[in-house]
């Protein structure tokens, strides 16, 4: 399928389903999640974590998302071994999928994870669905369309086999990035872990207040004005940021590299991505964004 295939009216019929498909894997998750029994953790060669729930989510959209699109490729976190680096280049268009952003938080028992899905073409995120089921919101754009939306959202108080989705999604509200004056106390989204380059961002920026919250939540308090900042100077993979943005972009912010240009989404053999800051508006003086990993 090729880029010129994809049309808003096809976008705007698929999303309604991608946001079920978001749904009802963060509905697994979190009946795991409260059952508070024992997980076995292990890691990755990366040294990140992965669960059998992340395993289990990643599946579940996996076969979902082909059933919805069969003639589009998929990368999740869990699958991208399936797909050899010489195959995935040469992917013009392609979901990209973490089923289980923030398992580190899962495991600690915060509730900030999310479920991220984002469809990409030609290197940038078109549609974005983030989930956090314990936060109780849903997150969705289509960035053609400037205009991103917040559910809140109670899975458990939902008939999920006989949710009406257009019916639901006629209750979310429109949202939109903060416009900051140099005056302001800027809100810094940050993770309950961060380190000492974040630390010099945030005192470069000045008088600041910190919001703290886990996984791609942090850019979406961004695109709904609850935060002015997210700096991220540690690794994170494409699967980790896409979804967001493309929230974040409809919203009216931006997903900034050093150079000062939106992150872009290209098949690479690691597929990690370059520092970043995720902002409420492009033309603010932000501090500098360190270049090297």
């Amino acid at each position: 399928m090729q880029q010129s295939a994809i049309t808003l009216t096809q976008l705007q019929q698929w999303l309604p389903e991608v946001c079920r498909i978001a749904l009802n894997a963060g509905l697994e998750i979190s009946r795991m999640y409260r059952d508070n029994r024992e997980l076995a953790v292990e890691h990755k060669k990366d040294g990140t974590p992965v669960t059998e729930v992340d395993r289990y989510a990643d599946n579940l959209i996996f076969q979902a998302l082909q059933k919805l699109t069969p003639d589009i490729p998929l990368v999740t976190e869990e699958s991208v071994s399936r797909f050899p680096f010489e195959e995935r280049r040469h992917w013009p268009i392609f979901w990209l999928v973490d089923p289980l952003d923030g398992t580190k938080e899962f495991i600690a028992g915060t509730g900030e994870y999310s479920v991220n899905i984002a469809l990409i073409v030609e290197h940038h995120p078109v549609l974005g669905v983030v989930f956090g089921p314990e936060v109780g919101t849903l997150y969705y754009a289509l960035r053609e369309e400037a205009c991103a939306y917040k559910l809140p959202l109670d899975i458990y108080q939902q008939d999920m086999d006989n949710l009406n989705m257009g019916d639901l999604l006629s209750a979310a509200e429109p949202i939109e990035a903060a416009r900051l004056s140099e005056e302001e106390v800027t809100k810094v989204a940050v993770s309950r872990r961060h380190g000492g380059r974040t630390q010099q961002f945030m005192a470069e920026l000045g008088s600041n207040e910190t919001v703290k919250m886990g996984s791609a939540l942090k850019t979406c308090l961004v695109a709904e004005g609850k935060a002015h900042v997210y700096p991220r100077f540690g690794p994170t993979s494409l699967w980790d940021t896409a979804a967001s943005q493309a929230i974040l972009e409809a919203a009216g912010g931006a997903v900034l590299n050093a150079a000062g240009h939106p992150l872009e989404y290209v098949q690479t053999p690691t597929l990690l991505n370059p520092f970043f800051i995720s902002v409420c508006q492009k033309d603010y003086p932000w501090p500098a964004i360190p270049e090297v990993m």
